[in-house]
């Protein structure tokens, strides 16, 4: 299975990481030897925003185990309808979620995350927690 890895997934990880001591992502990642993991471009993005990642060799490492999937028009389209429909209910989503959202559907892959109580308002979306 392919699965996206919410930004929060991949500081849990980092953090973990510094620490030398398997832990939550650890033990996802032995749950799932035949996944495979992938970030957004909007996580890129995110990343990139980090204290730890704030030089551009530090983002490229952080990022680096994961393949990119980029932008598309279909994505766009994809977080229009998202966001109207969200907006309509009164129960929209951070930009950057509705683009991991956008992406994830249009490429039917689940997202990894601990932000569940914002993604679950997306109709269709596939959640998995760590």
């Amino acid at each position: 299975m392919r699965l996206i890895l919410d930004t929060n997934f991949i500081i849990t990880a980092e953090r973990e990481a510094r620490r030398r001591q398997p832990e939550r992502t650890d033990v996802f990642f032995a749950a799932h030897p035949e996944d495979y993991f992938y970030i957004t471009f909007t996580i890129a993005g995110e990343l990139a925003c980090g204290r730890s990642a704030s030089a551009k060799e530090d983002w490229e490492h952080l990022c680096s185990p994961y393949p990119v999937i980029p932008w598309s028009n279909e994505i766009s389209w994809r977080y229009g309808e998202i966001y109207r429909q969200l907006a309509k209910s009164g129960n929209l989503i951070g930009t950057n979620d509705l683009w991991i959202a956008a992406t994830a559907l249009v490429h039917g892959m689940p997202i990894v995350t601990q932000n569940i109580r914002e993604f679950e308002r997306v109709e269709g979306l596939d959640l998995l927690s760590y």
